[in-house]
């Protein structure tokens, strides 16, 4: 049985651990916020985005169906990368474990299909699973969501979208992976496609009649790019806000089994400090007892 100086320690050590939780609840309670306020913001925009690309991109396939941009062209999915977000740091519940297990299925099942498949990770802890899974990673960025912007992720989706369009070991397709952001205690994982880009589908009387100006080639040279840098910066913020709202319940369960723990712990020392005073007083009887005799 440990000792009352063995239990007061244990019960001090728990509860720097619970100050230390309840303090990292606190900050991304506060992360968290802002985080939130910055999806919220950009989701609107986001969504303008690809419905001004679904109707320009629609009306350039009725066009010329047969010379569509390369960021539209679908082929076999030979060579395949999966961008995969994951965060820097643990601390988080199942925030990375969710992803990496969704990105370690959808990775073996194009391999049966027979595609040939490569990463982009961004975050550690995605790095170091795949890594241990004798994974091909072709980019690795980290850092990336301490302070995450749309310069980050234009130089992310130019990245990508050169992987794609160059002939020498071009990319076939492109699909995201990461946390889609619900609310704080919910994250949903979604893998996604990224290229080629697929717009919606329109009705015809919805398309209209274009004019390009200065030319259709130069339009969807700056949409198609500018459309993948929004989609990443949306996955970014939306991960972001994820991982903050993962965190912030991860405290606060550790938090709540703290406190658990030290109310067992000061009962067990109480009862042992309880049993400590008995086996004294019964020694001093004892001992009186036996001086009468």
């Amino acid at each position: 049985m440990p000792s009352l100086k063995d239990i007061r320690k244990r019960i001090g050590s728990v509860k720097n651990t619970q100050k230390i939780t309840r303090a990292m609840k606190l900050v991304a309670a506060a992360r968290l916020r802002r985080a939130q306020q910055s999806i919220l913001e950009l989701r609107p925009y986001a969504v303008k985005t690809h419905e001004v690309l679904s109707t320009v991109a629609a009306r350039a396939k009725l066009d010329d169906p047969e010379n569509l941009h390369p960021l539209l062209e679908v082929r076999e999915p030979k060579h395949v990368m999966m961008v995969v977000l994951t965060s820097d740091r643990g601390l988080a519940g199942a925030f990375n474990a969710n992803i990496n297990k969704a990105a370690f299925t959808r990775w073996k099942e194009l391999e049966a299909e027979g595609s040939s498949v490569e990463f982009m990770v961004i975050g550690r802890k995605g790095r170091d699973y795949l890594r241990r899974r004798g994974a091909t990673i072709r980019h690795d960025f980290t850092g990336v969501f301490a302070d995450p912007t749309l310069d980050k992720a234009g130089e992310i989706g130019r990245t990508i979208i050169h992987e794609y369009t160059s002939h020498e070991e071009s990319l076939d397709a492109c699909y995201l992976v990461y946390n889609e952001f619900k609310s704080a205690i919910s994250q949903e994982v979604v893998v996604e496609p990224l290229l080629p880009i697929v717009p919606s589908e329109l009705a015809e009387d919805q398309i209209g009649d274009f004019i390009y100006e200065p030319g259709k080639t130069a339009l969807l040279d700056t949409l198609l790019p500018m459309y993948v840098q929004v989609e990443l910066f949306r996955a970014l913020l939306e991960s972001v806000a994820s991982e903050h709202g993962a965190r912030m319940t991860a405290m606060d369960a550790a938090t709540s089994n703290a406190g658990d723990l030290i109310g067992r712990l000061t009962l067990q020392y109480n009862r042992a400090r309880q049993a400590a005073i008995t086996k004294e007083l019964m020694e001093i009887i004892g001992g009186a007892e036996a001086l009468k005799g």
